[in-house]
């Protein structure tokens, strides 16, 4: 039986290039970690620096620099930095030169909780530890701290950062009891009883509204409470 020349040419040609893939993956392998490099992602970069992570890689796997690269199982490092409480997300590679890169995101506090326990509230409503390194200038939180009260707080600092003033002027949330939510502002001298979390966006615009008026009239600082508890209506006490 006469077999097809350019099969076998195709076939030799396959073959070696399997073999020359191999080759070059195994020389690759046997190259050693020349560099490391940690860089942040973002702009919320204050909670964790370089030398920290640097600690946590050294402590946990050693020096990697002249480590072969195969290795330095990428995974299980990315999982490492992950595991800090600082961090949101991380992305370990090696370049063709040999440098071992860590792309890093540090988590985003939106509040921050002080009773009993302090911790700041995450842009996802997690709880993160406070930063030795850096101080967020984030609404306080206080009052009856739970589970559910710190869910609806979630939700009221979400409502508060996609408004540019509520986000600049909103600088605490107080807990009287589940549902009964207290909003203090940074230069006003009342308080906004907020009630629960329903409604978020009609009663924001309802206070908003208020506001544009008193702020018009020169009244603002006539204001001890203003409530926004009762359905499509701003009731204001006076000092």
């Amino acid at each position: 039986m006469r077999i097809n020349g350019d099969i076998v040419k195709l076939v030799l040609l396959t073959l070696t290039a399997i073999g020359l893939y191999g080759f070059s993956d195994y020389r690759s392998n046997q190259r050693k970690i020349q560099d490391v490099s940690i860089n942040f992602l973002g702009d919320n970069n204050l909670y964790i620096d370089e030398s920290s992570v640097n600690k946590l890689l050294i402590q946990k796997y050693g020096r990697f620099t002249n480590r072969a690269k195969e290795h330095v199982v990428l995974n299980t490092i990315e999982q490492e930095i992950q595991s800090n409480d600082m961090v949101k997300k991380a992305q370990v590679y090696v370049t063709i030169d040999s440098k071992l890169v860590s792309k890093i995101v540090q988590r985003n506090p939106i509040g921050r909780v002080e009773g009993a326990s302090k911790f700041y509230l995450d842009d996802e409503g997690r709880r993160m530890p406070l930063s030795k390194l850096h101080s967020a200038r984030v609404p306080i939180i206080t009052g009856k701290i739970t589970g559910k009260t710190l869910e609806d707080a979630y939700l009221i600092l979400n409502y508060i950062n996609k408004d540019d003033f509520l986000r600049k002027n909103v600088i605490g949330i107080h807990v009287e009891e589940e549902g009964k939510y207290q909003l203090r502002f940074r230069l006003e001298n009342f308080v906004v009883n907020l009630g629960g979390v329903d409604n978020l966006n009609e009663k924001f615009k309802n206070f908003m509204a208020f506001y544009a008026k008193a702020a018009k009239d020169n009244s603002l600082e006539q204001y001890a409470v203003v409530s926004l508890e009762f359905n499509n209506q701003v009731v204001c006490t006076k000092i």
